[in-house]
């Protein structure tokens, strides 16, 4: 009796291995690890969002090749070092095929060493620094278009509607670093110089000094490159100093929650975009968005969420054109020999060396409703 009991156990076991086998072969898992937790979560949680939407809806069509795309999320808290050890969980345990939709120029670089051992694909990271453009990094396949971009449109923009008398302030880490470079160009090709460049710590940013700074230099406008709460201190004090600049960031900040955050500071200030405007449906993959937002009951999408969302439609098509039999060596290869493909109304380029994807820019004011304007 006992022989028959252990008998059925083990076909009990071997059973439900081959239904988890079965399950997992029926999946592709996607890992992602970013901040939903800490001072950047509003924009993580809309970008996440705007991915969902698009992955939701291929998932419903059948998924690809038969198998459902399933996103494993894990919160590293802002914080590089825990960056590192989730990519590597989300390999080596999760089994991802692909990682997705990192936040944070150092969080993402302290990804790269598990991308490097297991020579697995980073998809759509939400930094656009300039580090993992140059040198093209072979398992970092960017969409975005670089800060060092928007920081120097930015700055030409400023100068064009007149403005001489423009501050930089930057967080003092990698981001803040590439971003303030790209601004340098664009005071460069506008043949001025910057009012000022200065430095705020990550962790505990301070503006109690630079802003009395500011106002006494009359100070027109200035680019503060660093996070949703840095933006708040900083044109809280800048406000307190009595200083009327033109306040300016970039589209690290270009979510619903960046808004709700500034509160009644939000109004008037200029953010940068790197995507088409979320309410032109005369762009197609914002029609698309939109359209599959309403489906779910949403009233649109924002900023964030479509940069989430363009990610997700490269990810896709790179596990389409890799084939059933997916590995990430092969989706690695599938993303190289992309080419040029039109995304939507927007040109996206990948090639062995060319991993850079999209370079639009664009510039958004915030309105008195609190929405982006264009």
């Amino acid at each position: 009796m006992s022989s028959t009991l252990s008998l059925a156990r083990r076909l009990a076991v071997a059973l439900g291995t081959l239904v988890f086998a079965a399950a997992a072969q029926a999946q592709i898992v996607i890992g992602q690890t970013a901040a939903f937790t800490g001072p950047v979560a509003a924009g993580v949680e809309e970008t996440t969002a705007g991915a969902r939407l698009y992955l939701d809806a291929i998932n419903a069509a059948g998924g690809v090749h038969g198998k459902t795309v399933q996103l494993v999320s894990l919160d590293d808290k802002f914080d590089p070092k825990l960056a590192g050890e989730n990519a590597r969980k989300l390999i080596v345990e999760h089994r991802a095929v692909a990682l997705f939709l990192s936040r944070g120029t150092p969080h993402t670089q302290a990804m790269l060493p598990a991308l490097n051992e297991f020579k697995v694909p980073l998809v759509g990271p939400s930094t656009g620094a300039m580090a993992l453009h140059k040198p093209v990094h072979p398992y970092v396949f960017n969409v975005r278009a670089t800060y060092q971009r928007e920081a120097e449109r930015a700055v030409k923009h400023l100068s064009l509607i007149g403005m001489d008398r423009i501050a930089v302030w930057h967080v003092d880490d990698a981001f803040g670093a590439d971003a303030a470079a790209g601004a340098a160009k664009g005071f460069d090709d506008v043949k001025k110089q910057p009012l000022a460049v200065e430095k705020f710590d990550r962790n505990k940013p301070d503006f109690s000094t630079i802003a009395p700074r500011l106002a006494a230099a009359e100070g027109q406008a200035v680019l503060i490159i660093g996070t949703a709460a840095a933006l708040v201190e900083g044109t809280k004090a800048i406000r307190a100093a009595g200083s009327r600049a033109q306040v300016v960031t970039l589209s690290n900040n270009a979510s619903g929650g960046f808004i709700k955050q500034m509160g009644p500071l939000a109004a008037g200030v200029i953010v940068t975009q790197v995507f088409p405007y979320e309410r032109s449906l005369a762009a197609p993959i914002v029609k698309e968005a939109v359209d599959h937002a309403q489906a779910k009951g949403l009233q649109g999408v924002s900023p964030a969420m479509m940069e989430g969302y363009a990610a997700a439609k490269v990810l896709v098509l790179g596990l389409r054109r890799a084939g059933p039999n997916l590995t990430p060596a092969k989706l690695v290869e599938a993303l190289n020999g992309l080419g040029k493909v039109e995304l939507g109304g927007m040109d996206l380029h990948y090639a062995r060396d060319d991993h850079t994807g999209l370079v639009f820019t664009d510039l958004s004011i915030i309105g008195q409703d609190g929405k982006f304007r264009r």
